[in-house]
């Protein structure tokens, strides 16, 4: 083993998980259907100071079957399910053209909780993508503008001139629509909630569908 490589051992076994207070959670007093838990959740972590509790991981699969993710941010969760937007250009646009199957992974470390869903996914309507856009920041539209996402680039230089322009033009022309631009919403199968404990007797609530009813169980930790 060299000395770097045992240095960084050295510091990954120094770290520590949950140093602090953790919030309990009573799986019985949860509600029939994930969505209202997720929302409670999401705020209590933006209350306990969780940064940007709207990012999550992103899990699809390729032409040859091979996973791949990324972190993304969420835009939406509601009856329909949890939405995200990209461009179908892209490389997981073109993974869930062929699979619209997808994973999603939420990591609030401030409270030890997780939440992951996974489900079918659906493109949403030209209308609802373009209205996504338009509803996001000069930064978001400029990033929509720029280049071709997940392509070869060329140079630093290349990105440097086309960031530029896209944001002089997302400037001058804020609805400016991007035709690759859409929206996506995964359609929860499953969800499951996870609580950390500090005495490794984690909490883990997994809601399953059954056609329009839901499903509670425990699982083991």
């Amino acid at each position: 083993m060299t000395d770097a490589h045992q240095s960084f051992l050295d510091l990954l076994h120094a770290q520590r998980v949950w140093d602090v207070e953790l919030p309990g959670f009573d799986p019985a007093a949860a509600p029939p259907a994930p969505l209202a838990l997720f929302h409670s959740w999401f705020a209590e972590a933006v209350a306990a100071g969780q940064v940007e509790p709207h990012t999550m991981s992103l899990a699809t699969v390729d032409a040859e079957g091979h996973p791949d993710v990324r972190t993304l941010m969420l835009h939406d969760a509601d009856g329909r399910g949890w939405h995200f937007a990209t461009h179908r250009t892209s490389a997981k646009g073109r993974q869930l053209a062929a699979r619209p199957y997808a994973a999603l992974s939420f990591y609030w470390p401030v409270q030890g909780r997780q939440v992951r869903v996974r489900g079918p996914v659906t493109a949403c309507t030209p209308a609802e993508s373009r209205a996504d856009l338009r509803a996001r920041s000069t930064g978001a539209l400029a990033s929509a503008l720029t280049g071709s996402q997940s392509e070869v680039l060329g140079s630093r230089e290349e990105l440097t001139r086309t960031a530029d322009a896209a944001w002089e033009r997302a400037r001058a022309e804020p609805d400016t629509a991007v035709a690759s631009w859409t929206r996506y919403v995964v359609e929860p199968q499953e969800v499951e909630f996870f609580q950390g404990d500090a005495g490794r007797r984690h909490v883990r609530l997994r809601y399953r569908r059954q056609n329009t009813a839901w499903t509670r169980e425990l699982l083991w930790p």
